[in-house]
């Protein structure tokens, strides 16, 4: 597909590099003032859908013009930051699609929680072409500090503001244990910036002031992907916020999390050659243990959950230490994989939430128990459950099978086809693809097999039904032709790699 990318730098000249971001801070400015002049939330949907809608055009445009720049030596745009906006802005079209749907979301303040859902939105863009230790800390702490006034803005809901309060007491230290290792490496290298950071560390070699910097860096940013031992606000903020809150979370901010670790730990690593050899693997084997507990703690704590949402939030833990095994084996193909698996997620995790929170909108609960009997009360709905949660467990022909493929491969094979010393990785991996099997299945069960205390049909609201069938399509077309992602990804990953 040819598309010529000075179409966009001609409107937007040097500011070309943050161009999709620039429309996202516009929306993020006006979504109240629409809200007070109409007080309708239809109307502020339309207007956010519109302004994301832009900022997708623009993007993709740059992105398969393969449009590269930079803005002001911090923001830089290739085909890597491209495709993470793109990833970003296919979480935010789906939460904004059904928001207004919603009864859990706010009414009074609707304006507000538009202009935080853009804000945190641009804050995940700006990571995403960051390559700035500080550029990177302000997108995340954007992102985070609207995260924090979204969980809490749910309709009548005592577990929304205790949700909030933990998520702010636990967010502080992730934000105080980063800025403390962010300190540490300016002290070591006399900059903040990543390539130049890297071109030090060729040069003075591993000290142990910058292992207390990695450490940290590591624990700071361990939480927004909720990695274990630093997971524990995730099942309560997932199943406190509304559950849009809860996709968004799930599918975007985690996925922010992750980017940050690719564009320091990669680069200092593999790209830039900061370090010797011996601290290269050793911090592999670092990544490695955390991916094999985080997956493994989420999936054995998931089999006991009686409420859905703690379901996939534990769930979603477990899908963040499959995406850590990038970290371990630190490869080309296994970036692929890893950025390949993010956006099956997006449609996987999200429909997921997507169906929970549209159940929850026509009266049905958030126990699995309150799904028995779904099956012939709301058929499409049962059905695309049955799809997203056999693709999260990673069952054939679907996207989740085609992703783990792919990402788990990489563990077993390295480059010219021969073995790594990450097969035991990879075992745990597919071993916990079987527990969780076991969990998404009992779902199933109450859907299909079980019956319900009655068999009145369900319409849920078009939006969710919308939403819903595109993340349907989606995981259906990327396990089938996965060619329609992978080639952006195997782009993405060469040009982090450069």
């Amino acid at each position: 597909m040819n598309i010529d990318p000075t179409i966009i730098s001609n409107i937007f000249g040097d500011f070309t590099p943050i161009a999709p971001m620039i429309i996202m801070i516009l929306g993020a400015l006006i979504m109240p003032a629409i809200y007070l002049s109409s007080k309708r939330r239809n109307l502020v949907t339309g207007a956010m859908l519109a302004v994301i809608i832009i900022s997708i055009i623009i993007n993709f445009v740059l992105l398969v013009g393969e449009y590269t720049g930079t803005y002001a030596e911090l923001f830089t745009y290739d085909a890597f930051s491209g495709l993470m906006i793109l990833l970003f802005q296919t979480v935010v079209f789906l939460v904004a699609l059904v928001s207004a749907a919603s009864t859990e979301t706010t009414r009074l303040y609707y304006g507000a929680y538009s202009s935080l859902l853009l804000a945190a939105t641009t804050g995940m863009m700006f990571v995403a072409t960051a390559g700035d230790l500080l550029t990177i800390f302000l997108g995340v702490e954007l992102v985070s500090i609207s995260s924090y006034a979204l969980v809490a803005m749910k309709r009548n809901d005592p577990r929304a503001a205790e949700a909030a309060v933990k998520y702010v007491i636990i967010g502080g230290i992730s934000t105080a244990l980063t800025i403390y290792g962010i300190s540490m490496l300016y002290g070591v290298t006399g900059t903040t910036n990543i390539a130049d950071i890297a071109t030090v560390l060729s040069t003075d070699g591993f000290s142990w002031a910058f292992g207390i910097a990695m450490i940290t860096i590591i624990a700071g940013y361990g939480f927004k992907i909720a990695a274990v031992p630093f997971h524990m606000w995730a099942p309560d903020v997932y199943e406190g916020a509304a559950t849009p809150v809860s996709l968004f979370l799930a599918t975007g901010s985690k996925k922010m999390g992750l980017v940050v670790f690719f564009k320091i730990f990669l680069v200092l690593f593999v790209a830039g050659s900061a370090v010797a050899s011996f601290a290269t693997v050793e911090m592999q084997y670092v990544f490695a243990i955390i991916a094999a507990i985080t997956m493994t703690v989420g999936n054995v704590v998931a089999i006991a959950q009686p409420n859905i949402k703690r379901m996939l939030a534990y769930s979603s833990i477990a899908q963040a230490g499959y995406i850590l095994i990038v970290m371990a084996v630190m490869s080309e193909y296994a970036l692929t994989g890893g950025l390949f698996h993010m956006f099956t997620h997006v449609f996987m995790k999200g429909g997921a939430f997507l169906i929970v929170g549209a159940l929850i909108s026509v009266g049905i609960g958030e126990k699995i128990s309150d799904y028995r009997g779904l099956a012939k009360r709301a058929p499409f709905v049962a059905f695309a459950m049955l799809l997203f949660l056999f693709s999260l467990a990673g069952i054939p022909p679907l996207a989740g099978f085609t992703s783990k493929f792919i990402l788990f491969s990489s563990a077993i094979y390295g480059d010219g086809g021969v073995m790594t010393q990450w097969i035991w990785l990879a075992f745990i991996a597919i071993l916990n693809s079987a527990i969780s099997l076991y969990y998404y299945a009992r779902v199933v069960k109450a859907m299909y097999i079980e019956k319900g205390e009655t068999t009145d049909k369900i319409k849920i609201p078009n939006a969710f039904a919308v939403a819903i069938a595109i993340c349907v399509v989606f995981v259906i077309i990327l396990g089938i032709y996965p060619q329609l992602i992978l080639d952006f990804c195997s782009n993405a990953a060469a040009a982090l790699f450069a």
